[in-house]
């Protein structure tokens, strides 16, 4: 049996992984998602006061209450800022982290800092017309998604907390290099604000030459939501990787 944490991306919740815990479960996996504080169920708690360090937080409390060890750690999206945070700080706990066409940080960087301008300005203006600073969901097209699987996501989105998209990062390499590291890849269609992740994942010299020992690659022949649009085959690579 593994113990699977698995985090949501922006605008989502828990929910987005339900066909993947599903898969988890049945093969007798231990298996909690995290809904992170302001989106999904936890909507209700939006505030201005939300940071990074709040949805870091939710995670860690998650695992410390679940007391659980040797954990995969599975971050989709914007929770790869979280992940890496989470890792920083209990590297002990986690078996594996898998970055599930995620962010991967360097250290003292923003969610943001690999967005185009017109991105980062479009994000903060909507923050700050927003009574809770925050920003809304595009349409699950964004991710690839059509049909009732578009239709599944585009009514459970929620905005997300503004702060996060602005809140720098610090971090130590060597702590989260510590954790064997899987990053997926999801090509068909890729997402815009994924693709400077890319370059960084395959290079030699990124977090000054510690990333690339201890971590992987793998592509996946879907959209930014895997967790939707291919369960069965990101289930299977979660798989993998609590055997590594």
């Amino acid at each position: 049996m593994a113990n699977f944490v698995l985090v949501h991306g922006a605008w989502h919740g828990a929910w987005c992984w339900r066909r993947v815990t599903e898969r988890l479960t049945q093969q007798g996996h231990r298996v909690h998602a995290v809904t992170l504080t302001g989106v999904g169920e936890r909507a209700h708690l939006l505030t201005p006061d939300i940071h990074l360090s709040t949805h870091i937080q939710d995670v860690v409390s998650t695992i410390d209450t679940e007391e659980l060890n040797d954990v995969v750690l599975a971050v989709h999206s914007y929770a790869g800022m979280v992940g890496t945070g989470v890792a920083d700080v209990m590297h002990e706990r986690l078996r594996h982290l898998v970055y599930v066409d995620a962010m991967v940080p360097k250290p003292g960087e923003t969610w943001s800092a690999t967005h185009t301008r017109a991105t980062r300005e479009g994000r903060l203006a909507a923050a700050k017309a927003s009574p809770t600073y925050s920003f809304p969901a595009p349409g699950p097209e964004l991710f690839g998604l059509s049909g009732d699987d578009a239709d599944w996501v585009g009514r459970r989105q929620t905005p997300h907390p503004g702060h996060p998209y602005t809140d720098v990062l610090n971090f130590s390499p060597e702590r989260v290099a510590s954790v064997p590291r899987t990053y997926i890849r999801c090509t068909k269609p890729s997402l815009a604000t994924m693709d400077a992740i890319w370059p960084r994942v395959t290079d030699p010299a990124f977090w000054d030459g510690l990333w690339l020992p201890g971590s992987r690659t793998v592509e996946m022949a879907t959209g930014h939501d895997p967790m939707v649009s291919a369960p069965q085959e990101l289930t299977q690579v979660l798989l993998d990787c609590a055997t590594l």
